[in-house]
């Protein structure tokens, strides 16, 4: 029997916060009681929060394909991935994975692949920290979407998919003027290639998107998927979602498409990121008037691993009316039962000690120690 008592904890249950001990026993929570227990490790009154669960991360890409045209090695690249994730206390992690390319893409399928083959390499090897699986990022404008998605057949890693389209004019982008910030500067264009650029990616959205978007939700259905949607902006946007068997509402752009998404029975996923700078890098709906509104559910660090912790501790003290487990619960409890993790994201007997141990120093949370399945790995 492997057991792990913590005691002189601010445990982060459900819907309270309580002082006591917990009992890890065997890779799962076999007690939670009040009060000081005589044996154990003292946490010093520090915050043991259940492990932080991650839908949506770009994170990887970044490790792998840290500057144009330089490519790191797959296996290596997870691993800083999984030791920077997993120091940031999160110890489920869904590796985003681009599908469907643009015509001028740096990345191909193939680089795709082979981070998935990483990644399943790695669990097979017992390599990694975090528990690992795989959501797939379509961009279903680009005309090789749906046969890149059929690349990932059988992959039993792969557990949710979000359907998107960053063409300009609409969603993420409804106002070029977000869009010539973004990619304008971001690819050094003149005017003149930018509005070709523009009229290009329009002209492949009106093609390529309806058709995909129907083939992948399809497809999604019949292999047991999640599907999430991605910058739904009006409330056909959602309708048109609900149609699909969209469950996760990714990053809606307004605060009409998040309250219809809400209604809807759809969890509502916005970026930590947006929580923390109070607004959103493209001009869209703030995370925290999402969250005021009651209208936010699930938290994703995006592009800042170590935002989902921080806005964790950040969002009550942004918000009124939020307390630390409602927060907390937004990074752990609620993205984990979205996809249908059921034996995680909350402190209670029974479930996976996932763990974090955290101190907060001038309102930052200082992660002191992490554990996944009861043992210590950050």
């Amino acid at each position: 029997m492997n057991e792990t008592v913590l005691t002189n904890a601010r445990i982060v249950l459900a819907d309270e916060v309580v002082t006591g001990s917990l009992v890890m026993r065997d890779g799962k929570i076999a007690e939670v009681a009040r009060g000081a227990s005589t044996v154990g490790d003292d946490m010093g009154g520090d915050y043991i929060i259940p492990g932080l669960v991650e839908l949506h991360t770009d994170h990887l890409e970044g490790h792998y394909a840290p500057r144009p045209k330089v490519r790191w090695n797959p296996v290596a690249s997870v691993l800083a991935h999984d030791a920077q994730v997993a120091t940031a206390g999160i110890t489920t992690v869904f590796d985003a994975l681009r599908i469907g390319m643009d015509y001028d893409a740096d990345l191909t399928i193939e680089d795709m692949c082979m981070l998935a083959e990483a990644i399943d390499d790695s669990v097979r090897q017992d390599r990694l920290r975090a528990d690992h699986f795989i959501h797939l990022r379509c961009e279903v404008s680009a005309g090789d979407c749906q046969q890149a998605f059929d690349r990932f057949d059988g992959d039993t890693r792969v557990k949710l998919a979000s359907l998107m389209d960053h063409a300009p004019g609409q969603r993420q982008f409804a106002k070029l003027e977000a869009y010539a910030m973004y990619y304008q500067g971001k690819l050094k264009m003149s005017d003149a290639v930018f509005l070709d650029y523009c009229a290009k990616r329009i002209k492949l959205s009106e093609k390529n998107s309806a058709p995909n978007r129907l083939a992948i939700s399809q497809a999604c259905r019949e292999r047991g998927i999640v599907l999430a949607s991605h910058d739904d902006a009006t409330v056909a946007h959602v309708d048109e979602a609900v149609e699909q068997g969209i469950r996760v509402a990714e990053f809606p752009t307004t605060e009409e498409a998040a309250r219809a998404s809400k209604e809807a029975g759809l969890g509502v996923l916005m970026g930590a990121p947006n929580v923390m700078r109070g607004a959103s890098h493209s001009g869209n709906v703030s995370a925290r008037t999402l969250a005021a509104c009651g209208l936010l559910d699930i938290l994703s660090s995006d592009y800042i691993p170590f935002s989902l912790i921080q806005s964790a501790f950040f969002l009550g003290d942004a918000v009124e009316g939020i307390s630390l487990p409602e927060a907390v619960a937004m990074v752990s409890k609620n993205p984990a039962e979205a996809v249908g993790l059921d034996d995680r994201g909350v402190i209670e007997d029974g479930r996976r000690a996932d763990l974090v141990r955290v101190r907060v120093d001038d309102h930052i949370p200082v992660v002191r120690t992490v554990w996944r399945e009861g043992r210590r790995i950050a």
